[in-house]
């Protein structure tokens, strides 16, 4: 084997032809044989062929470790421009030229700035998946059990991707919102219902979630709807409990007022309670003020309805007949006629008794008391016609008496206002046959309706209006006989004055200046005290109150269609005779 490596002096360097020579020089000190020096090259040459054969192997492995990594650098370049959506990347180079780390170097800041994109977009994902997680959390209510951050898909990273997730996450923002408003919307109305109630608000919401309480900040209240459907059957528990109170609180209300005005409980010891009776026609709704509806309020206002139940019992003679009182005023008002003195002995023989309860005795005469409303109720259209009826005649007795008046038409004062009057009197005397007829047909039909006289003080208001027209016709035949007597006296008068011829009349009598007499036994309006037959013994004169006023106008009013008495014509005859002439 020819060696050609010599030793290179000038550097000092060893080589493989020094090194040759050096095992040449060695063989030839030993004595070594060609063939062994021969056998020991051919050793040494194979050798060398392995490093090489290594080198080369391993060279090409190299080779194909960096086309594996160029290659996978390729594809995780693809891979993350497509998971981060980015299809305009400018940072992938044009052409693949060059040798394989040229490539490689050229691939390198690419991938360098992709995976630094990558890093920010999944630190984004991740952030808006917490929050999302974290409120999906407080509205399942189970907080407390996510641990740790919810994994990020990278096989998608876009923007499209993300701004889904930032959508989601503003729609769960805007319902935790939402519930979070209910929530404080819920938790004012207990606080203003347990107020109303008297009730212990801290106590009572926190049992539905102790974040409910007024030191917990607004973000921190539960929002679940767990906690939602709880105080909303809380509130609901609450306005059923304020109702049901406020009903029992009207109750009592009520009982006080009755027990009040039954037994004249002065303001004094009522204003101690007004705090009860101020809601007793409120609604449930507006009854706010705190503690109006607490249980003690309540309590005390039933020991006081129980302590004036007590009092009324012991003062029931007095309850009674104020009740007795009051029916009695609504039949005098009704002119129904009744026997108040045998009422009262029954009520004093059942109270003396014993065998009625007091509460028994009291609705049985509110019973009587609502019937005699009803009874008068059903009268009051006739009565105001009645009353319209005898107005009526007082005003035809006036007007009578007005017109036979001789110095009615004298400018005396007030003499215009008594004109006046008399007009109006006699248009109001014009309808007072029509206000008759309508009467009798209005009382007719109640009587029809009910089976029943309409009595009128006792007396059947049909015969009062029958004896009316009677006595109303005899006053028209006595005026129109009247008229008669006076027209013949007046011819009579100027036959004789045509014979004896016109001379003075001597002066009447002194009794006979008007033209009717004087009323003896007269009504309070100056008419004859002439009443009917049917209710005789009712006469008498004018009170001075107002029911003595009614009382005297349906006493004397019907006398008044009698303009005059028999007596009264003939006197008013006798006095107009002519008297013989003296000679």
């Amino acid at each position: 084997m020819a060696v050609t490596d010599v030793q290179n002096p000038l550097l000092g360097e060893t080589t493989c032809g020094s090194l040759l020579q050096k095992l040449q020089e060695i063989w030839d000190e030993v004595g070594e044989s060609d063939e062994e020096r021969d056998k020991m090259l051919l050793q040494i040459e194979q050798e060398c062929l392995d490093v090489y054969k290594r080198k080369v192997e391993q060279a090409a492995k190299s080779r194909a470790q960096l086309l594996q990594a160029l290659s996978d650098a390729k594809l995780e370049l693809s891979t993350l421009v497509s998971a981060l959506g980015d299809k305009n990347f400018g940072g992938i180079p044009e052409k693949a030229s060059g040798t394989i780390k040229e490539q490689l170097a050229a691939i390198a800041p690419a991938l360098e700035q992709l995976w630094k994109q990558k890093e920010e977009r999944v630190k984004d994902f991740s952030d808006v998946q917490s929050q999302i997680q974290k409120i999906c959390g407080e509205i399942a209510g189970n907080v407390s059990e996510q641990t740790g951050s919810p994994a990020v898909d990278e096989s998608d990273l876009s923007l499209k991707k993300l701004d889904e997730y930032q959508a989601k996450f503003q729609e769960l923002q805007k319902e935790k919102s939402d519930r979070l408003h209910k929530v404080l919307e819920f938790v004012s109305t207990v606080h203003d219902l347990c107020a109303v109630l008297g009730m212990d608000f801290f106590s009572t919401v926190t049992e539905v979630h102790p974040s409910l309480d007024d030191s917990t900040g607004v973000q921190s209240k539960s929002i679940s709807n767990d906690t939602l459907l709880r105080l909303a059957k809380t509130v609901s528990a609450l306005n059923q409990d304020k109702k049901q109170r406020l009903h029992k609180l009207q109750e009592l209300a009520t009982q006080l007022i009755d027990l009040w005005n039954l037994m004249d409980t002065p303001e004094e010891e009522r204003k101690l309670f007004d705090h009860v009776t101020c809601n007793i026609s409120a609604s449930v709704d507006e009854v706010t003020v705190p503690g109006a509806l607490a249980l003690d309020l309540i309590e005390q206002a039933e020991v006081e309805v129980e302590r004036l139940d007590q009092l009324k019992s012991s003062r029931m003679k007095e309850i009674a007949f104020k009740r007795q009182v009051e029916l009695e005023e609504i039949f005098a008002r009704a002119h129904i006629e009744i026997d108040p003195e045998a009422a009262r002995e029954k009520i004093m023989s059942l109270i003396d008794s014993g065998n009625v309860e007091p509460a028994e005795l009291l609705a049985d005469m509110d019973n009587q008391i609502a019937k005699a409303k009803e009874e008068a109720l059903s009268r009051k259209e006739i009565l105001d016609r009645v009353e319209k009826w005898m107005s009526a005649c007082e005003e035809e007795s006036w007007l009578e008496d007005y017109n036979r008046d001789e110095n009615r038409y004298n400018a005396s004062r007030g003499a215009h206002l008594n004109l006046k009057r008399a007009e109006k009197a006699r248009i109001l005397v014009n309808k007072i046959p029509g206000m008759v007829d309508t009467l009798v047909a209005k009382t007719r039909a109640w009587e029809e309706d009910r089976g029943i006289s309409f009595a009128y003080d006792g007396v059947p208001l049909l015969a009062m209006l029958d004896e009316y027209a009677m006595l109303r016709q005899e006053r028209e035949e006595e005026k129109r006989r009247l008229r008669d007597q006076k027209k013949y006296h007046e011819q009579q008068n100027t036959e004789q004055e045509a014979i004896f011829g016109s001379r003075p009349s001597p002066a009447r009598p002194a009794n006979t200046k008007k033209v009717v007499g004087p009323r003896a036994n007269g009504g309070a309006n100056g008419t004859p005290s002439r009443r009917l037959s049917l209710n005789a013994n009712q006469n008498g004169s004018r009170s001075g109150g107002k029911d003595g006023k009614r009382d005297s106008m349906r006493l004397v009013a019907p006398a008044n269609y009698v303009a005059i008495s028999k007596e009264d014509a003939a006197s008013h005859v006798s006095g107009t005779d002519p008297v013989p002439a003296s000679p």
